[in-house]
């Protein structure tokens, strides 16, 4: 009898793939780590002690079946591991990138709690999933048979994606329609390329298309098109747009020229990654190089502007967070690359207004200082202001990341009975992701508020999977 390749934590050390040196990594936009090499991945993922209860699978928005794809990566299998794992995820490299594992499956991990340090699941499952796009296991979407109804889905990014993966594969007839020029919502343009290569996003686009998935792009709903002409088009409508409405900064000339939306400012990076022109980047508005950069923020979309901002050649950057390091909403380890690559976090810091010279334009951040008082209502100490601690932070570009809000869908698209809530997100049934519109389904930020891509993903499959059911009982009362 063969020696198993499991429970190896205790004789082998977590290794992640090798991550580039700051002075090379920050040359360009690729990703910073390399890809295991099979036997490397093998052995890490052999680390996996096989536990009788999976904290790493119940921690997983998306359940994935994680100890039995590992136990097949160790053993070499990993056609059958890309094929376990593709079956609950439909976009495990992409997840494999850009999840925090350290918060969810990895932070969970039971060899992590016992002090031997967690499985290298984010790094494993990136490479399963490239492997088999190398090797070809990624086949095209067949459908054993094709169906007459058709869904239109508004938004192209992961929600809207991972249901129109789930319909196509059933037959059904799928319209994905999107504001922008290319598929992909936040994953294309709001997330820079050293932690998600754009090409890794492209060819899973390329697929949901060559397996007959129709994208109407630059379309803007309310304007290019109605919601209800959407309606008439389709047996079924899907509502994933995200959000994209940025938090306003209340302060002195937080309109003043060199102030910036988060967004504004990405996606602006990310389509000259594209090759794209882009006019407010080339002429200086939204490129950092050689100017003083103070972002505002502390959650994941402020670490993607700040470690752009050192790409891009910016003479300092510094991030202004009103809580301490313990307290911030990012992810550590996007916090550690940072500070890696050269940014500068001041702690209990918010801004009190923006400093503009004779011309107009930015010259400073009015800065307060801040002390964390009594928890609030979530638990998490509330920052106060320390009253005569004001300084200023010399700045010629402040961009302000603080969070994204829903656009109001009712008055922009002219559908007054679509239901929000008071936070202006779509009300929709928990499981089946119903609005109160009979046959229309809404998924991920636009019903969560800001959140993860792999919440995304889950709603958009189960949104699909009620979408079937919705379809077959349709058919079959039309057939009564």
């Amino acid at each position: 009898m063969s020696k198993s390749p499991m429970l190896r934590f205790v004789t082998v050390d977590r290794e992640m793939p090798q991550k580039r040196a700051p002075d090379l990594r920050t040359e360009d936009f690729q990703e910073i780590y390399g890809e295991f090499a099979a036997e490397k991945a093998g052995e890490q993922a052999g680390r996996c002690s096989q536990c009788g209860v999976p904290y790493c699978q119940s921690h997983c928005p998306l359940h994935n079946n994680i100890p039995d794809w590992l136990m097949l990566t160790a053993q070499g299998r990993l056609q059958e591991a890309y094929e376990l794992s593709q079956a609950t995820n439909t976009f495990p490299e992409i997840c494999g990138r850009i999840c925090p594992q350290d918060r969810l499956c990895e932070g969970n991990c039971v060899i992590e709690q016992a002090g031997h340090g967690t499985v290298t699941i984010g790094a494993v499952e990136k490479y399963i999933t490239d492997t088999a796009w190398q090797e070809g296991w990624v086949k095209p979407i067949t459908p054993a048979a094709e169906r007459a109804e058709s869904v239109g889905i508004i938004g192209a990014g992961p929600g809207g994606l991972a249901a129109a993966d789930v319909l196509r594969r059933a037959g059904v007839q799928v319209t994905v329609y999107d504001r922008y020029d290319r598929a992909g919502g936040l994953m294309t343009y709001g997330i820079p390329g050293f932690k998600l290569e754009k090409p890794v996003v492209m060819q899973r686009i390329d697929q949901l298309e060559a397996g007959g998935v129709e994208f109407v792009l630059n379309c803007t709903v309310g304007e290019d098109i109605s919601f209800d002409a959407i309606r008439g088009k389709h047996d079924a409508v899907l509502i994933a747009t995200g959000v994209y409405k940025a938090r306003d900064l209340h302060a002195p000339n937080a309109t003043a020229p060199g102030v910036l939306k988060a967004l504004d400012y990405l996606t602006a990076s990310n389509r000259k990654s594209f090759g794209d022109e882009v006019p407010e980047f080339d002429n200086g508005d939204l490129d950092a190089r050689g100017k003083r950069v103070v972002v505002i923020g502390g959650g994941d979309t402020a670490m993607d502007c700040v470690r752009t901002a050192v790409r891009q050649g910016a003479t300092s950057v510094k991030c202004l967070y009103r809580r301490d390091r313990d307290n911030m909403p990012g992810s550590r380890r996007e916090t550690q690359n940072a500070e890696e690559e050269g940014v500068e976090f001041v702690w209990l810091s918010a801004p009190a207004g923006f400093v503009t010279g004779d011309d107009g334009a930015l010259s400073g951040v009015r800065v307060q200082k801040m002390r964390l008082g009594q928890p609030d209502a979530t638990g998490r100490r509330s920052p106060e202001v320390i009253e005569g601690a004001d300084y200023t932070e010399e700045a010629d570009m402040a961009i302000t990341a603080l969070g994204f809000e829903p656009e109001d869908l009712p008055a922009l698209w002219d559908v007054p009975e679509l239901t929000v809530t008071r936070w202006g997100t779509i009300k929709a049934r928990f499981n089946t992701h119903e609005t109160d519109l009979p046959g229309v389904w809404a998924v991920g930020d636009i019903v969560r508020g800001a959140s993860l891509v792999v919440w995304a993903i889950r709603d958009g499959r189960e949104a699909a999977d009620a979408i079937l059911d919705y379809l077959s009982q349709s058919a079959q009362v039309a057939a009564e």
